[in-house]
């Protein structure tokens, strides 16, 4: 029995990428190796439905911060924590290692989700930047290895920080087996109803950013022939100067009756994906794109980027577009909704390929990996 440590701060805290990454994976390391025990370190605890299965379950034991200053304790003081707790091999799920732990017997693993604050730093700010920098190179750098969550990311991390090919490895990752499970019509009725949606319409999961391009998405929307202007489903959040700019343009452009914002409840999200006529994500760059997952096994078609590693997620088969070229996002959508074997062709193919992420594989190759640094 190995006695596996995770930093969970995302895990509880944070209920987009990074935290659906830690649950997904911790959960299905419970699932398929139940013989080990699981520690999850966190500065604190956020209660919500989406964890409530990780303070519950016996196979899980969680550890908080004592006292004033946690997030110290997440840099420095936790070693204390995990040596109290005999923790044999610690894994940072999101970029970060604590400070000195190469110093201690406890083998460490860092997954690197991504370096686009190096890619496009003018959509980060100057502090944030550093902070990242420092946090990502000091854990590449002291890691006993790397997961790098795809081939762009592992890419990335020899190029900005020189570390050797062979210390990375890349592992994939998986989306919530909710969006696994076909739902019937009626269930898809009621979301549509709850959220007052029409029977057709696009879609587009993420956060409201520069990177994301839904301005884009917007744009190639205005340029659709009128017999293809189905209306947009926006599910994401997002604050700042980017999320005023396509208010704006939404606004200025009279288009309010076509794009709908919602936040729905994440037991929902599956039912929307099933029933868009097309799943839209013509991002700039991605250290994966796990809603592009969610849309292949929900066996809805994807317009997505060839840059970064959104060819990874999508395969082959997907519609893949220059992100900047609203005339080629336009005709992919014209393309799919105009050409009824075309589209079923995606979905089929695209849900074949889709296969290769599902929990089981990947959680092998993940244990694979601490066994390797524990034996």
């Amino acid at each position: 029995m190995f006695r596996i440590g995770f930093d969970a701060k995302r895990l509880f805290n944070n209920f987009t990428g990074l935290g659906n990454y830690s649950r997904t994976l911790v959960a299905n390391l419970a699932t398929y190796y139940p013989e080990h025990a699981y520690f999850l370190f966190t500065p604190k605890l956020k209660p919500q439905e989406e964890t409530h299965f990780f303070q519950n379950d016996p196979l899980f034991s969680v550890q908080t911060a004592k006292g004033k200053f946690a997030p110290l304790w997440r840099m420095s003081g936790i070693i204390k924590d995990l040596k109290k707790q005999e923790i044999q091999l610690y894994h940072g799920l999101s970029h970060e290692l604590p400070l000195k732990i190469q110093q201690t017997k406890i083998k460490t693993v860092v997954t690197i989700h991504d370096l686009l604050f190096k890619r496009f730093p003018n959509q980060y700010a100057a502090i944030d930047r550093n902070i990242y920098n420092g946090k990502f190179r000091y854990a590449c750098h002291y890691a006993d290895r790397i997961v790098a969550i795809s081939e762009a990311t592992k890419r990335d991390i020899i190029q900005y920080y020189s570390i050797a090919p062979e210390k990375i490895q890349v592992i994939y990752q998986s989306c919530h087996e909710r969006f696994m499970q076909t739902k019937s019509h009626s269930t898809i009725q009621r979301v549509l109803d709850r959220y007052q949606l029409p029977a057709e319409y696009l879609l587009y999961v993420g956060s409201i950013i520069e990177r994301k391009n839904l301005l884009g998405i917007i744009k190639a929307m205005e340029l659709l022939r009128p017999s293809f202007q189905l209306p947009l489903v926006v599910v994401g959040g997002g604050k700042g100067a980017y999320r005023n700019k396509v208010k704006n343009y939404i606004a200025a452009r009279h288009l309010q009756d076509r794009i709908h914002f919602i936040q729905p409840e994440s037991s929902d999200l599956p039912a929307l994906y099933q029933q868009a006529s097309i799943f839209l994500y013509p991002s700039y760059g991605e250290g994966f794109g796990i809603p592009i997952l969610e849309s292949l096994f929900s066996k809805t078609p994807v317009i997505t980027s060839k840059v970064s590693s959104l060819p990874e997620a999508a395969g082959p088969d997907a519609y893949l577009v220059d992100p900047g070229n609203i005339e080629a996002i336009r005709d992919g959508i014209e393309g799919i909704l105009s050409d009824d074997q075309f589209r079923e062709q995606m979905i089929e193919k695209g849900y074949i390929y889709a296969q290769q992420f599902r929990g089981e594989p990947l959680t092998h190759q993940m244990m694979g990996l601490y066994q390797e640094l524990l034996d």
